[in-house]
């Protein structure tokens, strides 16, 4: 792979925004026939490198070699005419078209100079050469996550794209399409592609890559062959120090049910189900892991508990850890929960929105969970600033001061202040939804400590991940959904990640798609 031929070349690379260096003097080189895995923490500065590559940003000073000759990428056309191709984190499609009219939308007068039978033609070519599988007139909405991906790929490979790179490209994939994909990828390196993968799961890395690029505040801070490395070293040299990959998970101590959900019924706006007769028991000192592919209810399922969703049956019920009460959540909204005494915490999917307001400081985010208990008309902040400052403090939030308007920090500094408001309220049930999603391995281990401290508090946690090695390693049990129904309950420490993967697929045989109807 050493003597593979290069086809990028970026060399002393700086992009700035504002006071911050995205990017600091950067080289890299990108070969064909190989697999590059760029790593870093969040903020590390691999997505700008590579969108300027897509012509997405334009850097502020350093070259661009493709092939050997110096170029000027100032426009994903650009890029497309240098065989480059960008598939991002968050698809790009029109759900309402077909993959075959996705794949042609925007080419140059591709309405009249190509019929969709040709269109066809030239995809399933595409598809055979390298193992995909998408039917070219199959909707977007109809379609898995997995074959959007797809599409994707196909879009930037139909376009002659030979210089390929991915961010983040199994996030939201079960093992069995992790793998397929692997497959695939390999296939085209074969074919003498050049690929970039942008990734946080080392174990992937160990498998899939030929070499890894890391980057660390900027900078590159090294390069090895990934034979010659593995995990630990990887995250040293992404951090900058010794990081242990170990995730405790004690047993629990003395579990009680604390919330029982029976026949839980959820249909969206457009009478769409999403959550068909679900039901399950989350104990007190335990770590209740829900997994399945995106969509599949688990944002429904957590919002449904919280009160903040509408419900078409079923009933959902707290047991009060004093009294031993059951109370009935279903029909409640979050100030009547709160007003009947249960201290329930969640941590929603969607952090600068749902959960923090982003023009808001830190001070001010965390009077939203206090306000209402003041005793005259005008709010007291200096509890408010006190819990602000040990949320900085115990959590090592990165911040110029507590001051500054969340929105301008960190994904996972914001992720650390909303984790630290809501556990500061002492809850006995705590909801997380994806609470990682996107986040560095240094950030992620804090989170996970933080749910063990709470699960060893007595506090039932309840953690929606997308990462299957994770949530086996830290959860006691996990409920599995598929279609919005339940396929089953395994324990978290005898269960095996493909079977788990099949069960986030398939329920009683039949294939599940992202909804049911």
């Amino acid at each position: 792979m050493q003597n593979a031929k290069v086809a990028v070349c970026m060399r002393d690379i700086t992009k700035t925004f504002g006071p911050v260096v995205a990017n600091d003097r950067i080289g890299l080189d990108i070969r064909r026939g190989e697999i590059l895995a760029l790593l870093g923490e969040n903020g590390s500065g691999k997505t700008t490198l590579m969108n300027m590559l897509a012509g997405i940003y334009y850097p502020d000073a350093g070259q661009i070699f493709v092939d050997g000759h110096e170029v000027s990428i100032r426009s994903p056309k650009d890029a497309y005419d240098l065989g480059i191709g960008m598939i991002h984190q968050h698809f790009k499609l029109v759900d309402v078209f077909t993959a075959a009219e996705n794949i042609i939308l925007g080419i140059k007068d591709a309405g009249r100079s190509l019929d969709l039978k040709t269109v066809g033609e030239k995809i399933r070519a595409i598809c055979d050469m390298y193992g995909f599988d998408i039917d070219p007139n199959q909707k977007i909405y109809d379609m898995s996550v997995s074959q959007k991906q797809t599409v994707e790929i196909v879009k930037v490979l139909y376009r002659g794209a030979d210089i390929l790179i991915l961010d983040e490209p199994t996030a939201v994939l079960t093992p069995q399409e992790t793998e397929k994909l692997f497959a695939i990828l390999r296939n085209m390196r074969n074919d003498g592609k050049a690929i970039v993968i942008i990734t946080h799961k080392l174990h992937e890395v160990e498998e899939i890559s030929d070499r890894v690029v890391v980057l660390r505040r900027g900078q590159c801070v090294g390069e090895k062959m990934t034979k010659d490395t593995n995990a630990a070293e990887m995250t040293n040299m992404m951090v900058g120090r010794q990081v242990s990959l170990n995730i405790d998970r004690p047993e629990p101590v003395d579990p009680k049910p604390r919330l029982i959900v029976e026949g839980l019924t959820v249909k969206d706006a457009d009478g769409v189900v999403k959550l068909s007769d679900v039901s399950f028991t989350a104990y007190s000192g335990e770590i209740l892991g829900i997994a399945g592919i995106s969509g599949c209810g688990q944002k429904e399922l957590l919002e449904a508990i919280a009160g903040l969703q509408d419900f078409e049956s079923g009933s959902i019920r707290y047991i009060d850890p004093d009294t031993g009460k059951e109370i009935e959540l279903i029909g409640k909204d979050p100030r009547e929960i709160f007003d009947m005494g249960v201290t329930l915490a969640f941590v929603p999917e969607d952090r600068l929105g749902m959960g923090l307001v982003g023009s808001m400081d830190l001070t001010d985010n965390m009077m939203l969970r206090s306000f209402r208990s003041g005793r005259s008309i005008f709010t007291d902040r200096k509890k408010p600033r006190q819990l602000a400052e040990r949320v900085v403090r115990e959590l090592a939030v990165d911040t110029p001061g507590l001051s500054t308007p969340v929105r301008r920090l960190s994904g996972g500094n914001v992720q650390k202040v909303l984790v630290g408001r809501e556990i500061s309220s002492s809850p006995t049930v705590l909801m997380t939804a994806y609470a990682v999603r996107g986040l560095d391995i240094n950030s992620s281990y804090t989170i996970y400590d933080l749910l063990n401290q709470q699960k060893q508090k007595g506090v039932a946690v309840i953690y929606v991940g997308e990462d299957l090695d994770v949530l086996l390693e830290l959860c006691d049990r996990i409920l599995v959904l598929c279609g919005g129904r339940v396929s089953g309950i395994v324990p978290g420490r005898d269960a095996d990640k493909n079977e788990v993967g099949l069960m986030m697929t398939r329920l009683g045989g039949m294939q599940c798609n992202e909804s049911t109807h």
